[in-house]
């Protein structure tokens, strides 16, 4: 099925990987012994490393430079130790620096590591793979990530109590940690040897210094830590921490006139409890009651016309800790088994009822509790089960008679996502599963939601020749149960199309109650060592599989092969720090065989010696015919496209540093284009306070935007037009630190997106090559709009009679979300929030301007407001 442009890609790769064996520099691995605390001994977490304690171990230190200057000396030397006792693990860091008055202390929030600062990384697993990252700035403002992919991901929603303070002196500056056991996973031993690495960054100088020797080229992160021993008689410490919240929140909102919902003002008080239970040191159990994310940014703005849903970031603490041990992604995009997001969501039924004047629906479903067991054991072990129910919600109906009654919109559903990995060969080899339910508990009037859904998975990975080399793979089904309706509707929808004209290898079958697809993956590629770094591979979704119920699966039915190559350029010049080319191919196909897709692009990226920088990349798409432009119609061959990018940025130390890019796309025969336009500026005007901008505009004209299906002469219809779309957003944020534990921050982000139609046509060949021979425009005499407004009426045989009406298809979409945030950690784990949050969603005038309606729909209409206050106490037993 692959062209011979796929497999000579293939072949290429393979060829590369047998006869591009560059050899990297051999770097030794270091070993770190630490002594234990004579008993007694007390040390003072203020930053000073004054404490006698410290004299138990030596300072060491012969960093060397990772970034630029890779394996040169430092341009400021670092030195450390390490001491422990029965709960903690002790860190001392002195950072050297010549002149101490230009060390950067730029205050921010938790995990914004901004200025001058020293990381430690621990990979107490010792799997070559994870690893626990705690880091401190120069202004004491600390971070912690969690560390996964070996190096790839690292998980900022990680959030342990542990303490830290610094310190700066005529000798540069100083750092003290201290990190309770019970934060740290490990098994039971006599002597603990664990993964040690330590990271600094000279601000000045742009300059990343290690303690562990690593070569730019290396294959990960983590595997490439060096030792840490001595740990001798330390026990695993069980977690115990209760943290319940309480929250008061007003909600205020214009009022509507006689409706008993929109009164202008609604108040709540609410209370939850989460906890972290150690069930071993390794294996932790995190429940939730009732939980609140009120204080979590509300989703950016956007607007699809291609039907499909639209991916947002999981923001809610409970599901994003730990989200590694859970994630999935088994293709390629967002494609994934568990998508968390479905948890909570809006209600999927509604209120249908002439009766009905005034209703109520709720927003999202509510979780009435969930628990998380998740870890890894010394053994290789990473397991994770989470289990969560959300309950019964009802929309309050009040009908013209002014009765009311409760109609239920979303069922009590139950969801359960089950994942296993395992290492082995010396951890460069790992074998995992997971498995997921749905199940809802379905009355007559949600018969369209499907009653149970079920998925599985197997996946692999295995690195060779210290992990430069890897295959990986992973394979994915799935099967969901439901009413005739309910599997009906799963057919035909976007997803999955079954109901398109000249598809032979689906139809839509009304008497099914199931249906049952596979996916998966199987890829191969370099990953580490010398200047080349390579990769390729096959992936398919078949036609009936389904993953939304608790994943995520944009669209079923294709078959893609895909191939990448990269020249890196790690050693500085006089022009460059770093720089990097590459090129990439894919091809796609539906499981009829239809060759769909074909593209070539090229990529690149420089880091000037000044640390200003530049991406650019072009692309070029010969072939692009689609299943789903016409919605269940024939397929659609849209024209070649050609489309470039180029961004360009200054120093992002710079007190004030910006970004600016340009895309543009455009095909043949003027189909379609885009012209994107952006901004982006960060300024920090001194050092408790940060200011971000990111702005966004685009023009996005298309001859054959699709409209409506319709009927002729009892055949069906498909009319597109031209489509003039204009979309503006703008994101701001600003944080101001009073100290590393009290901030207060703001977000705020107006969008807009507006599209004219005209030139409306029908298709009458979807697959011509030619635009013209694709679509047939209606003449002057065929299309009508009365007194130009409202539909559009067609008298396509010219007969004197209304043939179809297209409803006016015109828009204007507006849209405002802000959030103020005072922040205060008052003591390590627990917090308080004061929260004002503002939104307003409305639709404006499409014949006029975006500024206009901007002005009219945002900053002339009242707001809806959120006033929140949240207390949250953290019981460590």
């Amino acid at each position: 099925m692959l062209n011979k442009l796929g497999w000579t890609s293939i072949f290429l790769l393979a060829f590369l990987s047998l006869y591009a064996q560059e050899d990297s520099v051999s770097v030794s691995k270091r070993t770190y012994v630490t002594k234990a605390l004579p008993v007694g001994e007390v040390l003072e977490i203020d930053g000073m490393l004054n404490d006698k304690g410290w004299n138990v171990v030596p300072l060491e230190g012969d960093f060397t430079v990772f970034d630029p200057n890779n394996g040169e000396t430092p341009s400021q030397p670092t030195k450390f130790k390490i001491t422990y006792d029965s709960k903690f693990l002790y860190i001392g860091i002195r950072c050297y620096d010549s002149i101490p008055s230009k060390i950067e202390r730029r205050l921010a929030r938790r995990d914004n590591f901004a200025g001058d600062w020293i990381e430690i990384n621990i990979d107490s697993y010792n799997d070559k793979r994870t690893g626990f990252s705690f880091n401190v700035s120069a202004a004491g403002v600390k971070g912690d990530e969690f560390i996964s992919q070996n190096g790839n991901n690292w998980d900022p929603s990680w959030n342990p109590i542990w303490y830290t303070a610094t310190n700066i002196d005529k000798e540069g500056w100083t750092a003290e940690m201290k990190i309770p056991f019970s934060q740290i996973k490990f098994g039971a031993k006599e002597e603990q040897i664990w993964g040690l690495q330590l990271n600094r960054r000279f601000f000045r100088a742009e300059e990343r210094s290690l303690w562990q020797p690593m070569p730019r080229d290396a294959p990960g992160w983590v595997s490439e830590f060096g030792t840490l021993r001595g740990l001798f008689d330390i026990q695993p410490q069980k977690q115990l921490e209760i943290q319940p919240f309480v929250v008061n929140q007003l909600d205020t909102y214009p009022p509507e006139a006689g409706n008993p919902f929109r009164d202008g003002s609604d108040f709540r008080f609410n209370g939850g409890l989460d906890a972290k239970i150690g069930i071993t040191n390794d294996l932790t159990l995190d429940l939730t009651v009732n939980p609140d994310f009120g204080q979590v940014d509300a989703d950016p703005g956007a607007i699809a016309l291609d039907g499909f849903q639209i991916f947002f970031e999981e923001r809610r603490p409970f599901f994003i800790e730990n989200k590694n041990i859970f994630d999935y992604e088994f293709a390629d995009g967002n494609d994934n088994l568990f998508y968390s997001r479905r948890i909570g969501r809006s209600p999927q039924g509604f209120v249908v009822d002439e009766d009905a004047e005034y209703v109520d629906q709720p927003k999202n479903s509510t979780i009435l509790g969930a628990a998380k067991f998740s870890g890894k054991t010394k053994n290789g072990w990473s397991l994770g089960l989470l289990e969560s129910v959300t309950g019964n919600m009802y929309a309050d109906v009040l009908d013209t008679l002014g009765n009311g009654r409760r109609e239920l919109v979303e069922p009590l559903t139950n969801y359960l996502v089950g994942r296993v990995q395992k290492d082995f060969n010396q951890r460069n080899s790992y074998v995992g599963g997971i498995i997921t339910a749905t199940n809802r508990n379905i009355p007559d009037n949600l018969n369209f939601l499907r009653k149970s859904a079920y998925s599985g998975g197997l996946d692999f990975k295995h690195n060779w020749k210290e992990r430069k080399y890897y295959v990986e793979g992973n394979f994915v089904g799935s099967h969901i149960v439901g009413s005739e309706e309910a599997i009906e509707q799963t057919q035909t929808s976007i997803t999955h199309l079954f109901q398109r004209v000249d598809a032979d290898h689906v139809e839509v079958d009304g008497t099914r109650t199931s249906m049952t697809g596979t996916g998966g993956k199987l890829e191969a590629g370099k990953a580490g060592g010398g200047s080349w770094r390579y990769n390729g591979g096959v992936l398919w979704r078949s036609p009936e599989l389904e993953l939304n119920d608790v994943g995520f699966l944009r669209q079923a039915d294709e078959i893609k092969q895909y191939a990448q190559l990269r020249r890196l350029f790690l050693k500085p010049t006089s022009l460059y720090r770093t720089a990097q080319l590459g090129l990439e191919q894919f091809t796609t196909y539906d499981f009829q065989g239809n060759y769909n897709r074909i593209q070539y692009e090229f990529q690149g990226f420089i880091n000037y010696k000044n640390n200003w920088w530049t991406e650019a990349g072009a692309a070029h798409k010969p072939r692009i015919f689609s299943n789903t432009v016409l919605r269940g119609g024939p397929r659609w061959q849209w024209s070649e496209e050609n489309f470039w990018y180029v961004f360009f940025g200054s120093d992002r130390r710079k007190k004030f540093n910006f970004t600016l890019g340009y895309v543009n796309s455009q095909a043949a025969e003027d189909n379609f284009s885009l012209k994107r336009y952006v901004f982006r500026c960060n300024y920090q005007p001194f050092d408790a306070f940060s200011l971000s901008l990111s702005s966004e505009y685009e023009e996005n004209p298309n001859k054959t935007q699709y409209v409506a299906e319709t009927s002729f002469n009892g055949s069906p219809r498909y009319i597109t037009a031209n489509i003039d779309q204009r979309t503006f957003n703008t994101t701001i944020r600003f944080n101001y630190s009073l100290n590393p534990n009290l901030s207060i921050q703001y977000y705020g982000e107006p969008f807009i997106s507006r599209g004219i139609y005209d030139a409306f046509n029908y298709v009458n060949n979807p697959i011509a090559e030619k635009l013209n021979e694709r679509v047939t425009l209606f003449s002057d005499t065929q299309i009508s709009r009365p007194n130009n407004t409202g539909s559009y009426l067609v008298d396509e045989n010219l007969d004197g009679n209304m043939d179809y009406e297209i409803e006016d298809p015109d828009f204007s979409f507006v849209q405002f979300r802000s959030n103020l945030v005072l922040r205060w950690e008052y003591i390590p784990g627990s917090e308080i929030f004061l929260v004002w949050s503002q939104g307003v969603v409305g639709f404006g005038d499409p014949t006029e301007t975006l500024g206009r309606n901007l002005d009219s729909q945002i900053l002339g209409q009242k707001k809806d407001n959120t006033f929140l206050l949240k207390a949250t106490y953290r019981f460590i037993l």
